[in-house]
């Protein structure tokens, strides 16, 4: 059945200064083409992904795309207060407090409550037992999932968060669980999409609000194993989901709003990051703006590839110096790939993004954030051979800075054993 653009909205939000390339503009109107699609959003975090934009939101009638979510099916933010205060710590003593994280949590870190929602998590999802979900459970991930602690450095709004405490940012998502589902629908029904109300829809749509639940559990354990290694209580602050599809209405008619990296506007307060060198910002939706789906951008979005971050960096920078950033912060990674891949200059400019919703009218600030330490993957018991020639240490931006001590851990960067496949 063919489908034309001109039966679908396409609109795209992004200021002059907001770095935009034709292939993932390209990517959204192709996928605005496919049958049902109602409606398509480009946010200014918006960049290439596997076939489909990420930074985007979708409205279709009739049809449902799982492809559309994508692997990490629930992946999302959960911000938590501490009881720490910023003058009392530094990113030294966090990180020799945290140690390495990556592993399997130990027994007692799992209440009788949680393995009860994983074993129905389990049920609904049909493709892995509740031992093997325990056993990745409290694990940050890959790609650019983190937990980072933070100081607030900004407040445009009293009351929202408390500028005295260090603050906990975590992003994370499904794991294994959501590629495996994925993989599944598409095996068996390609990228057509599946027909709304057929047993196929129903069969994902179970198996996609079970990722989405462990997603959430997930990012709580982390969240609650940093706070044990930190000896600290936690206060939630706000947490979201941006990769979902959930029923919708949109212009008089009831279908399917897909978020593929796209925090929802309209579920109260949400958190912008940027990259490991740069702000984090707190924002509040305003309500009764509809025309970019009920969405916002979920982070900063990235520039470069990933497999040209190596070769771009590499020449200029060391290992060391990725490992710091221009706020004095320090970064936790024992995968020596992933500290090029999510290299500050692999990213956009946090601030152009959130000026494009502001100008927008989408949101209003509340409180901006910078990083104190980012945690990604264990870390590096020895720096590279090429730190020891005697440069001076820069902070990952190519300015001056002095070098951090991290803590020792376990470097692996694999699969907590018996858990699911890392995504």
């Amino acid at each position: 059945m063919g489908h034309s653009l001109l039966d679908t909205r396409v609109r795209v939000f992004a200021n002059d200064r907001v770095w935009m390339e034709d292939a993932a503009l390209q990517q959204l109107h192709t996928t605005a083409g496919l049958a049902g699609m109602r409606a398509a959003v480009g946010l200014p975090d918006l960049h290439p992904g596997r076939g489909y934009p990420v930074g985007a939101a979708f409205f279709s009638v009739g049809r449902l795309y799982p492809a559309l979510v994508g692997g990490d099916i629930g992946c999302g933010m959960a911000l938590y207060e501490t009881e720490l205060r910023p003058h009392k710590t530094s990113a030294s003593r966090l990180a020799q407090a945290l140690g390495c994280i990556d592993g399997r949590l130990p027994d007692h870190a799992v209440s009788p409550e949680a393995r009860a929602a994983l074993h129905d998590i389990a049920q609904r999802a049909e493709l892995f037992t509740a031992d093997e979900l325990v056993a990745s459970l409290g694990t940050i991930g890959g790609g650019n999932h983190f937990a980072e602690l933070q100081v607030v450095d900004q407040v445009h709004e009293p009351g929202v968060v408390d500028a005295k405490r260090v603050h906990l940012l975590v992003h994370s998502g499904s794991r294994g669980l959501g590629s495996a589902i994925l993989r599944a629908h598409i095996d068996g029904y390609n990228h057509g999409g599946l027909a709304a109300g057929d047993e196929a829809a129903r069969q994902y749509l179970a198996q996609h609000d079970a990722a989405l639940a462990f997603a959430e559990l997930n990012r709580a354990h982390i969240a609650q194993r940093m706070a044990q290694a930190l000896r600290t209580d936690l206060r939630p602050v706000l947490a979201l989901s941006h990769n979902h599809v959930l029923p919708h209405v949109w212009g008089g008619e009831a279908g399917f709003l897909h978020r593929k990296g796209a925090t929802p506007a309209d579920q109260g307060l949400v958190v912008i990051p940027g990259s490991r060198g740069d702000h984090s910002h707190v924002l509040r939706p305003v309500a009764g703006r509809h025309e970019a789906l009920d969405s916002l951008a979920h982070g900063a979005g990235r520039k470069w590839a990933r497999a040209d971050c190596r070769g771009r960096l590499k020449p200029r920078f060391s290992l060391t110096e990725l490992l710091q950033t221009r706020f004095g912060s320090a970064v936790v990674c024992a995968d020596k790939a992933l500290v090029y891949e999510e290299a500050p200059q692999a990213y956009k400019d946090v601030d152009a993004v959130v000026a494009t919703l502001i100008e927008a009218g989408l949101v209003v600030p509340v409180a901006r954030l910078r990083p104190l330490l980012t945690y990604k993957k264990g870390a590096l018991d020895q720096p590279d051979a090429e730190d020891e020639a005697g440069r001076r240490p820069r902070d990952g931006r190519g300015r001056p800075g002095k070098a951090s001590n991290h803590a020792s851990g376990q470097v692996s960067g694999k699969t907590p054993r018996g858990g699911l496949p890392c995504c």
